[in-house]
């Protein structure tokens, strides 16, 4: 299969499958109790994925490690100040600040918060679409994790997103389908990634890097200080374990395509 075929099918496949998970999760009261189970385990993939592939692969490529650090550290400053701004954001549940500001404001802004967080979000999707496009131009297997850990993290983000899209007045189909329609800006820029980057191959350790500064930005700044929240022995263990196994799949994959 060629290159641009595995970026549109890994596009369209993080989009879909996250917003379906997303929906199972939402729509389903009984399946939002495993909700936290899938952001311990999203916090090992992005992790792994970062630590074990995609950095390893962009030192590989960079005549300067030092800059390539820098890019890094501003990247994760970058998307600190996008997040602000409700442009990248990466609530994982409902009852974060930013989905309780806005479900009291719902009543009376005519869905206009729902448009915004639509927004955000598909300006997020495109820029994992050129990140998954960095990514298998520089070697499939790294693509092929990359996708994985971007669908990992996705599917709690799009929870949070039914939450105050059906907040802000939206009907349950409604919500599905403005999430479904903004998955596929990853395929927009998954096809723009391609052909841009075909001429420009030395930006592709600098997007690697940034792709790191997001996942480690949205573990440690997002996901993380939510499980605090569950201090007992018990669902510590499991956190860690499920963190581990997120980890592990990373690893294994790894070895599985390397094979």
């Amino acid at each position: 299969m060629s290159v641009l075929l595995w970026i549109v099918a890994a596009s369209i496949a993080g989009g879909v499958l996250s917003v379906l998970g997303a929906a199972v999760f939402a729509l389903n009261s009984h399946a939002q109790h495993y909700l936290g189970a899938m952001v311990s385990y999203a916090i090992g993939a992005m992790l792994g994925a970062v630590f074990l592939d995609i950095l390893p692969e962009a030192i590989k490529l960079t005549p300067d490690v030092a800059t390539l650090s820098g890019t890094v550290l501003f990247g994760i400053l970058l998307f600190f100040i996008l997040e602000k701004l409700v442009l990248w954001r990466h609530c994982h549940h409902e009852h974060c600040e930013g989905h309780e500001l806005l479900a009291r404001e719902h009543t009376h802004d005519h869905g206009r918060s729902g448009l915004m967080i639509m927004f955000g979000d598909t300006f997020h999707n495109f820029v994992d679409g050129v990140i998954i496009a960095a990514a298998f131009l520089t070697d499939t297997h790294l693509g092929i994790v990359t996708a994985l850990a971007i669908i990992a993290h996705e599917i709690p983000q799009e929870v949070g997103d039914f939450a105050i899209l059906l907040h802000s007045g939206y009907s349950k189909t409604k919500a599905f389908q403005l999430n479904m329609i903004s998955s596929f800006a990853s395929v927009a820029g998954g096809v723009l990634g391609y052909f841009v980057l075909q001429t420009m191959q030395s930006w592709i350790p600098s997007l690697l890097a940034l792709a790191a500064a997001s996942m480690i930005y949205v573990a440690v700044a997002d996901l993380i200080p939510g499980l605090h929240k569950r201090a007992k022995l018990r669902d510590t263990l499991e956190q860690v374990g499920l963190i581990v196994l997120g980890v592990a799949t990373v690893g294994m994959m790894g070895f599985w395509v390397s094979e």
